[in-house]
């Protein structure tokens, strides 16, 4: 099994480039992965490929509609403390409260819940791992995944791409 890390220092240039870039693309394993369900999923915001690349920057698209990564410490939103709501950067959909937010060192903007009716998971089974993929329940754009290894009450750590998010303060 490879890290992320290694994954990339052994696909050499493409690896590099996804740095430069600043976001890492999810790559093929060879095996099908989309499964029935997963193929057959409705959203109810939709746009069509020309459209989501019109709405969003290119590091935006990479993650929310190709399920990229973006390099860890790179987020302005790691280091957001004020009070607020992190939202869908695909559809403004709020997803998680900062009253869910914690400094998991990851690099990663994580939180050990999110908003009632917010995200949905499903399998992912890229690099050789199993693990949960999170994404919006209403675009259905990836945000990052869930592990069982975050603070109480919960023990989740939901941990998200900065560039799949916006951040919304309150008043």
């Amino acid at each position: 099994m490879f890290s992320r890390r290694q994954f990339l220092v052994a696909s050499g240039g493409l690896g590099a480039a996804a740095l430069v870039m600043g976001v890492l693309p999810k790559f093929s394993t060879g095996v099908e992965l989309v499964d029935e369900a997963h193929a057959q999923e409705i959203f109810e915001v939709t746009h069509s490929d020309s459209e989501w690349r019109a709405l969003l920057s290119a590091e935006q698209y990479e993650i929310l509609r190709e399920e990229g990564t973006e390099r860890a410490y790179s987020s302005p939103l790691n280091n957001e403390h004020r009070k607020g709501i992190f939202a869908c950067a695909g559809c403004g959909l709020p997803l998680f409260s900062s009253d869910t937010k914690f400094d998991s060192r990851t690099g990663w903007p994580s939180f050990w819940a999110p908003l009632d009716n917010a995200v949905a998971t499903r399998q992912d089974r890229t690099f050789g791992m199993l693990r949960e993929e999170v994404h919006c329940r209403r675009c259905g754009g990836h945000l990052g995944h869930v592990f069982e290894d975050g603070p109480k009450p919960t023990g989740l750590r939901y941990c998200m791409n900065g560039l799949a998010l916006t951040f919304k303060p309150q008043a």
